[in-house]
């Protein structure tokens, strides 16, 4: 990165990555409840346990204000060039005005909080409670950790305006998949969805145009909800652009939170 915002981010090198990330991680009531039925007794329990672990999201986050949702990989570590893309583009968001979501780890994830706490916005975190693996890191204002990774996603698209993708792996190409799905059938608006880093995320969308577009299995319009940016000051014009324009976006304040339903 140079110290020019406008300057083209340029592909990172190969080099090994630093940070540890499993490739599975075992957890034994998860994997019971995905396994197919179990006793009845045991399903109610576990719908139970679902619900309130929405109902702890849904209170936790109902007062964090208008967010912007970054996904990345938790693989790059602060020294990284894209770590710093990340940070750039937390900075952006918090001169914005939006709250800066991520899934709460470390990688790209905290770079986005960082940047964004950097810069005086706020920063927040829907963390996945893995064995021993991930813990949430150090630049959150709050945050919310979670067992069930739909529960967590559930979360991370309820309370945005928009969404921006740096580069990653499978979790964030999951992430990216679900949230173009929720908008390809109406179940959410029409938000912005933003890949960041040009070089890295050009080859999805040739696939994306190459292959399925042309076996017919997605519209043109499908492919045109990506937008392909490499500068975090354009990914933040074009979103407020969006936001203000067509979805009603608002800094307005909400209800103040109430002591006797565990709001704060």
């Amino acid at each position: 990165m140079t110290d020019d915002p406008e300057a083209p981010v340029v592909d990172a090198p190969a080099r090994e990555e630093t940070t540890v990330w499993p490739s599975r991680t075992p957890d034994p009531a998860e994997r019971q409840l995905l396994q197919g039925p179990n006793a009845r007794r045991h399903e109610l329990r576990q719908a139970a346990r679902i619900f309130v672990e929405c109902l702890r999201g849904f209170r936790a986050l109902h007062f964090v204000g208008p967010c912007v949702t970054v996904f990345g990989s938790a693989r790059f570590d602060p020294t990284h060039p894209y770590y710093v893309l990340g940070q750039e583009l937390g900075k952006e968001l918090a001169h914005l005005g939006v709250t800066v979501m991520t899934g709460g780890g470390p990688g790209l994830m905290e770079a986005a909080n960082r940047g964004a706490r950097t810069a005086g916005g706020r920063s927040v975190g829907c963390n996945i409670k893995l064995p021993k693996e991930q813990q949430p890191n150090p630049y959150l204002d709050r945050m919310v950790e979670f067992r069930y990774f739909f529960v967590r996603k559930l979360m991370l698209v309820k309370y945005s305006y928009a969404f921006v993708a740096l580069p990653g792996g499978f979790g964030t190409l999951d992430e990216i998949f679900e949230t173009l799905v929720l908008i390809q059938t109406g179940k959410v608006r029409s938000f912005p969805v933003v890949l960041l880093g040009v070089a890295f995320w050009t080859p999805l969308i040739d696939l994306l145009r190459e292959r399925l577009l042309s076996a017919g299995t997605i519209d043109p319009a499908d492919v045109d909800r990506l937008t392909l940016l490499d500068s975090p000051s354009e990914a933040a014009a074009f979103i407020r652009e969006v936001a203000l324009r067509d979805l009603g976006f608002s800094y307005e304040e909400r209800a103040r939170p109430r002591w006797y339903l565990g709001e704060r």
